[in-house]
């Protein structure tokens, strides 16, 4: 098993400032870096990769709903070209500060809402894999879900679980407005039981089948650093 440790990052904006990317990048393995359309500017996307390609972190694009106001955490009606394009006009907007930078999109995962709406509206499903397809990177999404369904039909997809989101009896994270604080070692055995049994706990205590390739941790999280640093910890062996 090898597994990668990925973080919602690059968030900040003009002189607002969003988790501190520069002392979490160090225990991460990929960067999931904001395209504008729910945070981040131009300066602050090309500062994230430049960090990024300092600690030898991979990189990929988080695009949203265009939704500055609602930080991507609601959902929109788009039509799925009007969607799968507004997601390649973010996701090429990052590839060009790659460029410069000499690095490959590594792939993409959808930010907030597009993220969960994708689970089970099968046009916004089809509208992120049509982006992803056509930039020929591979998709961080979840098990039991039209990711599963309908994504492996137009491009690779790296199972996911989140560290620091709790999970419905489903399987699938709590996406909420804001997130609360979660302590390092509540993370860390919510990930190691998917890890060693394949399974994720429910707020309600159900266990329901997953699997992980990529573990998230968020970056406006609460003492967020502490989380990516005892993941990291708790994961190091299965790191390639």
């Amino acid at each position: 098993m090898n597994i990668d440790i990925n973080c919602d990052m690059g968030e900040a904006y003009s002189i607002y400032t969003c988790g501190d990317d520069e002392a979490i990048m160090p225990y991460i393995t990929s960067a999931n870096v904001a395209c504008g359309f729910h945070a981040s500017d131009p300066v602050v996307m090309h500062r994230t990769v430049r960090l990024a390609k300092q600690h030898g972190v991979k990189v990929g694009a988080h695009p949203s709903y265009p939704d500055r106001d609602g930080f991507g955490r609601r959902v929109m009606k788009m039509d799925r070209e009007e969607l799968r394009d507004s997601i390649i006009y973010q996701v090429a907007a990052l590839k060009g500060f790659l460029d410069i930078e000499g690095m490959p999109l590594n792939h993409i995962k959808p930010h907030g809402a597009l993220y969960g709406a994708a689970w089970t509206d099968e046009d916004v499903a089809i509208a992120c894999a049509e982006a992803a397809q056509a930039f020929g990177v591979p998709m961080y999404g979840t098990t039991g879900t039209l990711h599963e369904s309908v994504w492996p039909q137009y491009t690779d997809v790296k199972w996911e679980i989140f560290a620091d989101l709790d999970y419905d009896d489903e399987g699938r994270c709590i996406i909420t407005r804001q997130h609360t604080p979660v302590a390092p070692e509540k993370a860390v055995e919510q990930i190691m039981r998917v890890v060693s049994e394949g399974r994720i706990r429910s707020v309600n205590g159900k266990d329901v089948p997953t699997r992980v390739d990529t573990i998230c941790v968020h970056s406006d999280t609460p003492d967020s650093v502490a989380v990516a640093k005892a993941v990291r910890e708790a994961v190091a062996p299965y790191i390639a």
